[in-house]
């Protein structure tokens, strides 16, 4: 499935910015899921309602959650600073008991939740990012709200570094998300801590994430946010998201409904990204990936990529290398020109048998149903 079209405006405002995205990531830390070592049950009511009117306004939307560790102690009796086994041995216990809450409280709202666990592996290696991308664009396409937390017991670095404004922004790239909602207990960046210094300035817009500005939150904003993370890994989120074409707001997740304040012109901080999900995505297609092949094109299928088409498997003539499916590939047209590069739907052996072959017949040649293509036009780059 392909991700919504990216919004093309200017928003230059946190509440523009929410009205005209597509696809959000919200993340939730530990101290607004978790209320008293049990979960905040009418506060998630309330989110869910706000994430039901977006899905009403045709826009999707992917949560990653914090909450199991913490959840789990509680029904443990452990305490915060339990050793590392005794809090993946929580997030265990915690995991079934963090997913009953967001079930409830999406069931309450007409959504139904999946539960997705990740590490740092599933979004930085190739192969697993791959299939992290396929179910959650699945899920998303049956009307499913993911629910994604990190696979707690078995990351240990995870839950050793608080890693879920990472985890956060990683997700948003896999989903291609236009913007990235950080709920934090403040209500954005400031020029120096608000609890602390009077005169500290409150920044609704930023354009860049400089020395100057990431300076702002090692000092002055480094206890914002309860639970494991602070504006430091907020800005590292947004950080990544940006590189990614995503916007990033940092929003107050005190309030009762905190979209809808946030859309109705609540106080947030809004980072900007210098271009679309896709430009960024196909950006780093062109200038990242080292080609580990390629695929010969006749002309009717070199004209069809120059017309925004996808590569159909009819179209290739020959393959060569050795690839495996999502590795990059050069694309070459009759003349032995490169025409472009992109990501390749089927690893090597498969693609030779396909290659010439139509759609309705490729599972019945590779063994399963996989797509139709071999090479979808959003994982193209052509040259000129």
């Amino acid at each position: 499935m392909t991700a919504p079209a990216p919004t093309t405006p200017e928003v230059a405002s946190p509440a523009a910015s929410l009205r005209a995205a597509r696809r959000i990531v919200v993340k939730v830390g530990s101290s607004l899921v978790v209320d008293q070592k049990a979960p905040a049950t009418v506060w998630l009511a309330g989110l869910a309602a706000d994430i039901a009117a977006l899905r009403a306004q045709g826009r999707q939307v992917v949560v990653v959650s914090s909450g199991a560790v913490a959840l789990g102690r509680g029904r443990l009796g452990l305490e915060k600073n339990a050793r590392l086994d005794e809090k993946q041995a929580a997030a265990a216990v915690g995991q079934s008991l963090l997913m009953q809450a967001w079930e409830a409280a999406l069931a309450g709202a007409g959504l139904t939740p999946g539960q997705v666990l990740l590490t740092r592996d599933d979004t930085e290696r190739r192969r697993r990012w791959l299939n992290a991308r396929a179910t959650l664009e699945a899920l998303l396409k049956l009307g499913v709200v993911p629910v994604v937390n990190e696979n707690d017991t078995v990351a240990t670095e995870e839950i050793r570094y608080g890693d879920n404004d990472r985890l956060a922004a990683r997700t948003a790239q896999l989903v291609r998300a236009d913007l990235l909602i950080l709920l934090s207990d403040v209500d954005g960046l400031y020029t120096a801590d608000p609890r602390r210094d009077p005169a500290a300035q409150h920044l609704p817009l930023i354009e860049s994430l400089g020395p100057e500005v990431l300076a702002m939150a090692g000092g002055a904003n480094a206890e914002a946010a309860l639970g494991t993370g602070g504006m430091a890994t907020k800005l590292e989120a947004a950080r990544i998201a940006r590189s990614a074409g995503c916007a990033t707001l940092i929003v107050s997740g005190l309030e009762a409904r905190p979209l809808s304040a946030v859309a109705a012109g609540a106080r947030a901080s809004l980072i900007t990204a210098p271009a679309t999900p896709l430009q960024a995505y196909k950006s780093w297609i062109a200038g990242s990936l080292e080609p580990a092949g390629s695929l010969a094109v006749d002309n009717g299928a070199a004209q069809a990529l120059a017309g925004g088409r996808s590569l159909l498997a009819s179209g290739v003539k020959r393959v060569d290398g050795r690839f495996d499916r999502g590795d990059c590939v050069r694309v070459i047209g009759a003349d032995g020109g490169v025409l472009g590069l992109g990501l390749a739907a089927y690893a090597a052996d498969e693609m030779d048998k396909i290659r010439g072959r139509h759609s309705g017949e490729i599972e019945a040649l590779v063994g399963y149903k996989g797509p139709g293509v071999a090479i979808h036009r959003d994982d193209l780059v052509l040259h000129g």
